[in-house]
Parts: C-alpha cells; sequence; structure tokens
C-alpha cells in the first residue's frame, strides 16, 4: 500500500513539474522588431540585428513573411521592459511589439533550429528531484493548509511634488512616448513635441479621472506605468508592424494580428481576415494616368466594400473614400504621382471602430511608395469590365440600367426619362454620377450632366430633315444593360412617321429590342440620329408584336432641347457615314445609364 502511495505521489510530481515547464513555455513573449518577405533578406538581417543586440530569433508567419524578434523572455513584464529600454536607445523600431508567438511557425534563425516554444529536457538530476519530492507531496497532504499570509500592502501613490520630480527625469523620447498613449487613447489631439504644456496637461487629468484617479495633470510614476502597459498591450492585440510589399511598391504598418496576406491581383493586393476579426486591408497598386486615378475613383464607389453613406472627395491627384452601414465600414486613400496610382482600403466591422480609429491614423502617417507596381490591367475605367477591374471584389449592382448618348463635347447625355424615374443616383458607364438637369414626361426624355465634364470621342449630330419610310436602321443599345461593356447595334426598318394614334413625334420602327436598348440613339443612313428608342407604349389590354417599337423623332428632341437651353448639333443631307465608320461612332457615343438605390 505504502509503495503504491510513494508510485502515486511520484508521479504527480513528474505531471506537476511537466505542467509548469508547458505552462512557462505558454508564457513566453518575444519583442517582434522587424519583418521581410525574402528569407535570405531576413536571415541577412537577423544575422546583423543579432551581432548587434543579440538573443535574435527568426520565424516563418502564416503569411509567408519572416518575422524577426528579441527572446524568448519568462513574462511579459520582461518584454515590455526590454522593448521600452531599447526604444529608448533608438536601437528597435519605434512600431516593435511584444508577441506571445502565437502566430510563429517555423523557426529560421539561429540557423542551426531551435524549437519555438521549449519545454526543459529531464535530466537524471530533474528524476532524482522527484523522486525525493515525492515522500514529501505525500507527507504534505496529511498536514493542515498553511494559515495563508496576509498579501503586502501596495507602496503609497507618489505626493503631487514627487510625481513633478520623477516627471522631470523623463527623457525626450519617454515623454513623446507618453503623449503617444495618450494620443491613442482619444485623450490628446495635438502634436507629438515632448513638451508637457497646457494641452498635454489636460489630457493627463482626462485620462486620470477617465481611470479613477485625481486629476492632478501630473501622471506619478505607477500612472505613468499603467498608461504605457495598456497602451502596449492594445498594440500587441492590434500586431502593428511595418509591412513592405516589393511587387506593388508600397510599406505601410498594417494591423497583422486582425489580417494576413491572401493574394495579388492586380490593382490590389489582398489582405484577408484573420480569426474572423472583420478586418480587410487592400494595397492598391498599378500603373496609368491621372484619369486611371479618376476612373478608379468613380468605379471603386459601386464596390459592396464602399458603402454608399460616407465621404467623397475627389482632389487633383488624389482621392477619399469613405463608406459606413449597419454592417460595413471602409476608408480609401489613393494618389496618383509619377506615372503610378498607390493606395490602400482599410474595411471593418462596426464593433471594431474605436480600434479602427486609432488604426487608420498610423496607416496614413506609416504609408510610402517605391517604384514598382503590381502588373498593368487592361484597358480603363469606362470601358473594361467591372469583373477585370476589380480583381474579384464583390461588385454592388445597380437596380436596373438603359441606354443613352453623348449630344455634345462636354459629355452631356441624352436618355429615357424612364433610365432615372425613382433613382437615387444615376451613372454614367458606371463611372460618372450624374443629374438630370432636364426633363419632358410627356415625351419621355431626359438630359444628364455628368458631375464631373467629360471630354467623349464622339457625340450625336441629329437629321434635319424628317426620316424617310422603309429605310434601313441601326439602333445601338446596352441590350444586356450592364453585362457588357460595349453596346450592341440592332438592324431594323422605319415603318411608319408618326405613332398608332398619329403621334407627329414618334416613329414606328420594325426592329427587335430588348429594355436595355431604351434610350439609344437610332441612326439613320447617313450616319445622323434620327431618333432616341423609346419602346412600345402602354396599350392596355392589346400585346403589340414584338418587332414593333417607337422611337421619338429627331425633330421633337431638338424641339425639347432647344426649350430647356441645351445645345446639339445637326447633320446635312449630303455627309455620308460608311457602315464601318458607324459601327465605331455608335460605340463612342453610346452610354450605360444606371439607376442606384
Amino acid at each position: 500500500m505504502k509503495c503504491r502511495n510513494a508510485f502515486w505521489a511520484t508521479t504527480v510530481s513528474v505531471a506537476a513539474v511537466l505542467m509548469t515547464n508547458a505552462a512557462l513555455a505558454q508564457e513566453q513573449r518575444w519583442v517582434q522588431i522587424e519583418a521581410y518577405r525574402d528569407l535570405d533578406e531576413a536571415l541577412a538581417r537577423a544575422r546583423t540585428l543579432d551581432a548587434q543586440l543579440g538573443n535574435v530569433s527568426g520565424f516563418r508567419l502564416p503569411s509567408d513573411w519572416f518575422a524577426l524578434s528579441i527572446g524568448p523572455f519568462e513574462s511579459e513584464a520582461d518584454a515590455f521592459s526590454v522593448r521600452r529600454q531599447l526604444r529608448g536607445e533608438r536601437a528597435i523600431p519605434a512600431d516593435a511589439f511584444v508577441s506571445n508567438g502565437a502566430d510563429y511557425l517555423a523557426q529560421i534563425f539561429p540557423e542551426d533550429g531551435v524549437a519555438v516554444l521549449p519545454v526543459a529536457p529531464m535530466e537524471n538530476a530533474d528524476l532524482a528531484m522527484l523522486e525525493d519530492s515525492a515522500s514529501e507531496l505525500a507527507m504534505a497532504e496529511s498536514e493542515p493548509d498553511p494559515e495563508p499570509q496576509p498579501e503586502p500592502e501596495p507602496e503609497p501613490e507618489e505626493t503631487l511634488r514627487e510625481a513633478q520630480a520623477s516627471e522631470r527625469a523623463l527623457s525626450r523620447d519617454e515623454r513623446a512616448e507618453l503623449q503617444t498613449a495618450l494620443q491613442w487613447f482619444g485623450f490628446y489631439t495635438m502634436a507629438i513635441d515632448a513638451a508637457f504644456g497646457p494641452g498635454t496637461r489636460r489630457s493627463m487629468s482626462a485620462w486620470q479621472e477617465d481611470r479613477g484617479h485625481e486629476p492632478t495633470g501630473v501622471l506619478t510614476t505607477r500612472q505613468r506605468a499603467e498608461l504605457l502597459e495598456s497602451y502596449e498591450a492594445e498594440l500587441a492585440e492590434l500586431g502593428m508592424q511595418r509591412m513592405r510589399d516589393e511587387q506593388a511598391g508600397i510599406e505601410i504598418d498594417l494591423p497583422m494580428a486582425m489580417i494576413t496576406f491572401d493574394r495579388h491581383e492586380t490593382p490590389f493586393a489582398h489582405f484577408k481576415s484573420r480569426d474572423d476579426s472583420g478586418v480587410e486591408v487592400l494595397l492598391i497598386s498599378q500603373s496609368g494616368t491621372q484619369a486611371t486615378l479618376f476612373g478608379l475613383y468613380e468605379i471603386m464607389q459601386t464596390l459592396e466594400i464602399v458603402p454608399l453613406e460616407g465621404q467623397r472627395e475627389r482632389r487633383q491627384n488624389s482621392f477619399l473614400l469613405t463608406g459606413q452601414n449597419e454592417n460595413l465600414r471602409s476608408h480609401t486613400f489613393a494618389e496618383f504621382r509619377n506615372g503610378e496610382v498607390k493606395g490602400y482600403t482599410l474595411i471593418w466591422t462596426p464593433e471594431r471602430d474605436e480600434q479602427m480609429e486609432r488604426v487608420l491614423p498610423m496607416m496614413e502617417a506609416s504609408f510610402s511608395t517605391f517604384s514598382g507596381t503590381l502588373p498593368e490591367s487592361a484597358g480603363q475605367a469606362s470601358t473594361v469590365q467591372r469583373a477585370a477591374l476589380m480583381a474579384g471584389l464583390a461588385v454592388r449592382r445597380p437596380e436596373f440600367s438603359r441606354s443613352g448618348f453623348y449630344i455634345d463635347a462636354t459629355g452631356t447625355v441624352l436618355t429615357t426619362a424612364a433610365a432615372v424615374s425613382g433613382c437615387g443616383r444615376v451613372t454614367i458607364d458606371e463611372a460618372y454620377n450624374a443629374s438630370v438637369v432636364a426633363l419632358d414626361e410627356e415625351l419621355g426624355l431626359a438630359v444628364l450632366k455628368p458631375e464631373t465634364p467629360l471630354v467623349p470621342l464622339a457625340f450625336a449630330q441629329f437629321y434635319e430633315r424628317d426620316a424617310a419610310l422603309g429605310v434601313e436602321v441601326r439602333i445601338s443599345g446596352f441590350s444586356f444593360e450592364d453585362v457588357m461593356a460595349r453596346p450592341v447595334l440592332t438592324f431594323g426598318t422605319v415603318a411608319d412617321l408618326q405613332g398608332l394614334n398619329g403621334e407627329g413625334d414618334r416613329i414606328r420602327l420594325t426592329a427587335d429590342v430588348r429594355q436595355g436598348d431604351l434610350g439609344g440613339p437610332v441612326f439613320g443612313p447617313n450616319g445622323a440620329v434620327i431618333g432616341l428608342l423609346s419602346g412600345q407604349p402602354k396599350e392596355s389590354g392589346r400585346i403589340l408584336p414584338s418587332d414593333v417599337n417607337f422611337a421619338v423623332s429627331s425633330a421633337a428632341i431638338r424641339t425639347f432641347l432647344s426649350s430647356a437651353n441645351v445645345s446639339s448639333g445637326t447633320l446635312r443631307d449630303d455627309v455620308a457615314v460608311t457602315p464601318e465608320v458607324l459601327t465605331r461612332v455608335a460605340g463612342d457615343l453610346t452610354v450605360l445609364v444606371s439607376c442606384w438605390n
């Protein structure tokens, strides 16, 4: 019986020691200082840092980057202490953070390969110690528990005079770090200047009051430690880390504890959400011109990641897009410089609002670019299919789309009134916002002005006289609405120069058309526009043949435009346009008009 008890006690002791070693391993911390995408570069840098600082380790991350860290340390407090000291000596970057090693995979440095979270092996001496402790454990089980010792009284808080004295001993970097921490938590809103003026004092008082301390405006040694520890703990939770993407030509601080690199797909480098954090990042990188930037500005507003409500600001060489709804937030910045368009998008869910308010300024302050872009995209925003341009991102679809056509050199568009009825927003080619400046419900006509003047490759010339019966016509329109990037030509003939009830402002056509074609131009034999396709009238209790359709005549259109003070041109009878030229011109002047709600 005694032997069995002794064996059991020994077994319990062995388990206890093993559990203690494992627990110590789990509590280990590293100070992560740098990360590299290239293994050779990471190893070279690790050797340099190890010679300078010592105790350097390197690990592969889930994103296939390589992290360089100092450690491990046995406790989080030790890691924060070393980090603070090295930052004060400017030996490591200011954005170095304490990591628990949860993301560390294979160890790459030291190059002899040490385990990531080692548990000390048991030697003969350890086994002898365990055997000795077996009898001690058995004896302890039979003895009464000792009386608990009272916890020592905490050291008294510094007086105001003592706090002022300890504050005067702070270095400039330590004062700046306190301002940074106060700014992080939203108490300090001014520049980081390491000078404790009235603004800093007010922020200190606000922080003290928020934490239940006496609001003196001077932090004690203990309060400074409390502020910095909470700040560093939040940084560690976010994992703010300097990322350098050589292919995209971008360097920026990102919350790598919440995201992981996914793929490059022009014009984006995708960082997807990690552990359902609800946070995503896109880095924007493509070669191009100012027009590329403007096209990206317009078409990104059709993405689901950019909710409709938010700030829209386009400057000469940059833009800012923000969006928010009950499920999503996003912030996009992009700029054009030296033939390259670069920027970033931060996407998050509402429960991350407070954290992202702190992350965004760090991203903005750290964003920098260098030469190089992701491979070229084909075409430009107004002519490329959205799926190709948006690199796999979900696109917000319009409620419906119809056709229209340019009628002057500044991008004014004529379309059917039905295309803009009940729309919260109207776009031209899904890239340019437009407003309705003239409307005739009876004729079914609407004139659109783009918010930004455009320079179309072609615009309509109207026929000066009535069309002739029986002539062949071509109708240009987006038959399949927003599915195709270019309009389709449909052939037909003029069947009558009036409506079914004798309306003189209509032309009856024999042509099979679709809903997406409505609002498109109807071209006569010489390339002039003889009308705007309006489709079939609503006939109660009657269904017309599918090839019976109508157009508003060019004479009625010109009268409407004149009364609305909108200029338009005409084409003479003696001008001839070949079918090949007409096909090209029709594609250049016909636009997709989309209704968004």
